[in-house]
């Protein structure tokens, strides 16, 4: 098949295009670079430096290539920023969708898959979350998120393009971007390397679900041949502390850190982790990498960049 990756370029994404290739599909990635590496990018896939919010650029790639698929990744994922821009938030991740999916409408793109948040989707609720409960998202980045689910329901229904929103819990692995505000594993990882101490948001004990970006491929993989439409959640049910994960890394790096804390951020929930039984039922999907030998494989994978 034809797919179009948007953010081919990013952390996720390019481990998407990666299998894709693997599985012998034509893959174009567009990413306009902005959070996106030319190093992550894979040689065999075709690279258009393209912004999904310049509507002409994205809608005339679209129209040019006629993809069956479009694997819908590139977003502004930064929770804070959210808050302190809800507008950016909007324009990336409202907005850019509804640029790529006018363009899908016209050429008869076959299916969209877009990378949703779990951990942002359903608020303050008891653990784990699973796709029945009501979708209360705390920040703006997670109501970006709701709406392009909500809107590639409206193209469902009224063109009859299939999705298929994956929930992602925190993702993480190699390739990971440590320099933003999202991807603990990494930002301790790379700090910790350079021989500095990373900052604690809050007192720590704030839960999170923590998914190896191999399992999250895997995802993407399932549900290119799934006729499902809707939404899953992509996570290992398996809630762990930021503290626990200080922990881990430190331990993984080999390094005597203390812990530090600073101030907490806002728009941050106290816990999240998420069921994935209905992906394992629509999709036959489970975790495969429990977060010790994640840990130790992003370790590794330090050791070997340095």
């Amino acid at each position: 098949m034809k797919i179009i990756v948007t953010g081919g370029a990013g952390f996720i994404a390019s481990h998407v295009v990666d299998r894709y290739v693997e599985l012998g599909h034509e893959v174009i990635v567009a990413d306009n670079l902005s959070s996106g590496v030319e190093q992550n990018l894979n040689p065999k896939a075709r690279f258009v430096k393209v912004d999904i919010t310049d509507k002409e650029a994205i809608q005339s790639l679209i129209r040019t290539e006629k993809p069956e698929v479009i694997n819908h990744h590139a977003a502004h994922i930064q929770v804070g920023n959210s808050v302190r821009d809800p507008q950016f938030d909007a324009q990336n991740n409202i907005i850019g969708l509804l640029n790529i999916m006018q363009a899908a409408v016209e050429v008869g793109t076959k299916k969209v898959i877009m990378a949703s948040t779990g951990g942002a989707m359903y608020g303050n609720k008891p653990v784990p979350f699973d796709e029945t409960m009501k979708e209360e998202p705390l920040s703006p980045y997670g109501v970006s998120k709701r709406s392009g689910e909500l809107y590639l329901n409206y193209y469902f229904e009224q063109y009859k393009i299939p999705y298929t929103c994956l929930r992602y819990a925190n993702v993480y692995g190699p390739r990971q971007n440590p320099h933003g505000e999202s991807g603990v594993v990494a930002i301790f990882m790379d700090m910790i390397q350079a021989g500095k101490a990373p900052v604690i948001n809050g007192d720590g004990t704030h839960t999170r679900d923590y998914v190896y970006v191999s399992d999250v491929v895997r995802a993407n993989e399932l549900a290119l041949s799934s006729d499902f439409v809707g939404a899953l959640n992509i996570g290992t049910g398996v809630q762990i502390s930021t503290n626990e994960v200080f922990r881990k890394v430190v331990a993984a790096m080999q390094a005597n850190i203390p812990e530090e804390h600073g101030p907490e951020r806002p728009g941050e929930q106290t816990e999240s982790c998420l069921s994935y039984q209905k992906a394992k039922e629509i999709l036959g999907w489970e975790p495969t990498v429990a977060v010790d030998e994640g840990i130790q494989r992003v370790a590794e994978w330090y050791r070997q960049q340095s």
